[in-house]
């Protein structure tokens, strides 16, 4: 999953700098954001560094790149990549790699943080990555009842959304970043926010849960016992091994999907940033602008807080057939251009930040809710309007890398507001106890959104929001997310704290939790995932299908081929 970039941002030779110096560098100019793509030397190339792998299929393009996570804070240097030109290139890779003792990884569009396709520290020797997104972009919209979308691998959310747009279909919810490749945000159970508004009818066909639930059949790359080699095989929704391959962190590679969708729909998205903290995050029963009377008004919300900071970022989204008079009318994604860029001043406090000095913390946060602020007043975009993906699409390549933790909580319709206010309680009171000792280890907003469950034929075996077939009452996912920039000191230990404490509190017959996979989870004072027994114990037993995930993984990839270190470990 290669990191994104944009125009115009100087190019770094990482290299040749320590973690720290990057982080310091990043953190000290306007290119903070975002990065260019590591230079890619085709094999046979004199400038190649790496012995070429052996008997490599002469058909499929090799190339020497590097491999950057989101947050830059997992860089592997000089990996051996390969461009697939079909599926077929695919098999023959995956033949390839089994014959030689390879490892082959997917690599999309890298807005990953977890060590799913490469740990930190990887040898590059021994591993191919695949990139999907020079050639397996296809594109297919059908009309049906419900329509359906078939697209390869590599073609992003965004590029999906806007051909199902074209032909009159869109999705309910979508994450908020459209350049996200299809193949990589079903294998970790990517989603938006939502769900219906109380007497809603949604078009046939919208879908609630995470985009894997939209899922009515899927092609992967399988070992093939009989014949001793991998193979195409598509399976269709009703197949029982298709739920290991919906949700499959990885462990399997994936080349097609078939999603439903539905009739497009208009929605208007209305920013406020009025609401006082502690109306928004009021303890359940609690009157006003709660967080959870927009979930009941319009059943999509998010909202966004910095700490520090007085009042959240909230972004409430309603179905409007016809554009209100006082909303903007959007005809593309992503209108918040004010949130996806960095500043000079903002640049500067991240310098100040990764060198140590801390303290600047609130001034910091403070700074970013006033961008949030005079962004939404100077550019209009407070009340928006358009087709569906204009106003859910808004996190651009551009925006800040920050590294983020996250945790999917199962619970019913009726907790959302104690979910809520029991999580910004105590995110509040840590914060605290550590400004009171000098300390400021996150910088970063919380982020909460609310979705429905997947209840889709035959389940995603590891999604996070999959139904519990023990509490047919938890009907809703609230998805709880906190960041920081990276190389903040004391954040690993913050993170820590802060998640043995909702691992704690939402157990029971009130709700359950389970880790977001693209995100920061079991972590120790070390870093995210890093915690042995939540590894091997309590996070695969908070998936009551983990067992039958893992074998039917196994016997469809016998040989390991998609896997690495860090999967040996969790699914081993």
């Amino acid at each position: 999953m290669p990191t994104d970039s944009g125009p115009g941002r100087p190019r770094v030779n990482l290299s040749r700098i320590s973690r720290r110096t990057l982080l310091t560098a990043a953190a000290t100019a306007a290119a903070a954001a975002t990065w260019t793509p590591a230079h890619r030397v085709p094999a046979g190339s004199a400038a190649s560094t790496l012995a070429p792998p052996p008997s490599f299929p002469p058909g499929v393009p090799l190339v020497q790149q590097a491999f950057r996570n989101w947050s830059l804070e997992i860089i592997v240097e000089n990996v051996w990549t390969a461009v697939p030109r079909t599926p077929d290139d695919v098999v023959a890779v995956a033949d390839w790699a089994h014959a030689n003792q390879y490892r082959v990884r997917a690599r999309g569009k890298g807005h990953n943080w977890s060590p799913l396709v490469l740990p930190a520290g990887t040898d590059p020797a021994g591993t191919v990555l695949v990139d999907t997104t020079a050639d397996l972009t296809a594109i297919t919209v059908r009309p049906g009842a419900p329509p359906t979308v078939t697209a390869q691998a590599g073609a992003t959310l965004e590029a999906v959304l806007t051909r199902l747009e074209q032909a009159g279909y869109g999705l309910a919810a979508t994450t908020a970043p459209g350049q996200l490749t299809i193949g990589g945000a079903l294998a970790i159970g990517g989603h938006g926010t939502g769900v219906p508004a109380p007497g809603e009818n949604p078009p046939a066909g919208s879908g609630f849960g995470t985009l894997s639930d939209l899922v009515t059949s899927l092609t992967a790359v399988v070992w093939d016992a009989e014949r001793g080699t991998y193979t195409l095989r598509t399976f269709d929704r009703s197949d029982p091994d298709i739920g290991a391959f919906l949700v499959h962190l990885g462990r399997a590679f994936v080349v097609e999907v078939t999603l439903r969708a539905a009739a497009n729909t208009r929605l208007r998205c209305q920013n406020w940033f009025d609401v006082p903290v502690g109306t928004v995050f009021a303890s359940p029963g609690s009157g006003g602008r709660t967080l959870a009377s927009y979930v009941a008004r319009t059943g999509r919300v998010e909202a966004i807080w910095f700490p520090f900071t007085d009042v959240p970022w909230l972004k409430v989204w309603s179905v409007a057939p016809n554009r209100p008079l006082l909303s903007k009318q959007i005809d593309s994604p992503y209108p918040y251009t004010f949130a996806n860029r960095v500043t000079e001043e903002m640049s500067g406090f991240l310098g100040r930040i990764v060198s140590g000095d801390t303290g600047c913390t609130p001034e910091f946060t403070k700074l970013a809710m006033a961008i949030v602020g005079s962004g939404l007043i100077t550019t209009g975009t407070w009340d928006v309007w358009g087709w569906s993906k204009n106003p859910l699409l808004y996190v651009e390549t551009s925006t800040l890398r920050i590294v983020e933790a996250g945790w999917a909580v199962l619970t019913s319709r009726a907790q959302v507001q104690r979910v809520v206010y029991e999580f910004v309680g105590r995110y509040r009171s840590q914060l605290g106890a550590y400004q009171a000792r000098g300390s400021f280890p996150v910088n970063g907003p919380i982020e909460l959104r609310v979705t429905g469950v997947d209840r889709g034929t035959t389940a995603a075996l590891l999604s996070p929001a999959r139904a519990d077939a023990g509490h047919p009452e938890w009907d809703t996912v609230v998805w709880l997310d906190f960041a920081t920039y990276p190389g903040t000191p004391g954040a690993a230990g913050f993170f820590r704290e802060l998640e043995q404490w909702i691992l704690s509190n939402y157990t029971g017959s009130y709700a359950a939790v389970r880790p977001e996979w693209s995100k920061g989870w079991a972590y120790t004072d070390s870093g995210a995932w890093t915690d042995r027994g939540a590894l091997t114990d309590s996070i695969p037993a908070s998936f009551e299908g983990w067992e039958t995930a893992r074998s039917i993984l196994n016997r469809y990839d016998p040989g390991r081929v998609f896997s690495n270190a860090f999967l040996d470990r969790l699914l081993p």
